[in-house]
């Protein structure tokens, strides 16, 4: 039991690490587009939450959060980053709760099916969309008219705005995430047989 326990430990210390290293070298953990930055570090929450489980995710999902903030402050990427990913609410909230959701999720499938797999390429899909739909929905209420003036655009325009890049940025992560984390998850969980119990 002690063994187990201290070898969960020691793959979170592992996932922690390269979320950390994600959030701050571009192209590791975000490709930087100069309107908006397009996410793949969400791959690494969705893994942490399907093998770990959802607590552990959100810790991940938590580290990635604080990663954003600093990384805000240091050396932002977007035109937008100083002002929106400075706040808790908008770069912390969401990935916690990317965690959690793709976790329960995947639990779900595990306990009520034998479709391992499926569940977690619908764990996937929903963590991936969890954080494109809450980081662009607290984005458009608490920062409509920062947007639309960093944009050169109108309020009223912003909603059109923000669904082209739920289209261009949200559906490819997505569809990355999907094919990704099924794969990381299941090698680490093949090879590491007891975390599936």
């Amino acid at each position: 039991m002690q063994k187990r326990k201290a070898y969960r430990t020691a793959i979170l210390g592992v996932l922690i690490a390269i979320i950390f290293v994600q959030s701050m070298v571009p192209f590791l953990g975000f490709i930087p587009t100069g309107f908006i930055n397009i996410t793949i570090i969400h791959i690494t929450v969705i893994v942490a939450a399907i093998v770990l489980g959802p607590k552990d995710g959100a810790i991940v999902g938590l580290v990635w959060g604080i990663g954003t903030v600093i990384r805000a402050f240091t050396s932002p990427t977007s035109i937008i980053d100083t002002t929106v990913f400075t706040n808790p609410i908008v770069a912390i909230l969401p990935r916690i709760i990317v965690g959690l959701v793709a976790g329960w999720i995947y639990l779900w499938f595990k306990r009520h099916t034998n479709k391992k797999v499926l569940g977690m390429a619908i764990a996937s899909a929903a963590g991936s969309l969890t954080n494109t739909i809450m980081v662009l929905g607290l984005m458009r209420v608490m920062y409509a008219s920062a947007m639309a003036q960093a944009y050169a655009t109108q309020t009223d325009l912003l909603n059109k705005m923000l669904l082209v890049i739920v289209g261009t940025n949200g559906v490819p992560e997505m569809i990355v995430a999907i094919i990704i984390a099924p794969a990381i998850s299941t090698a680490i969980l093949k090879s590491n047989k007891f975390l599936d119990k």
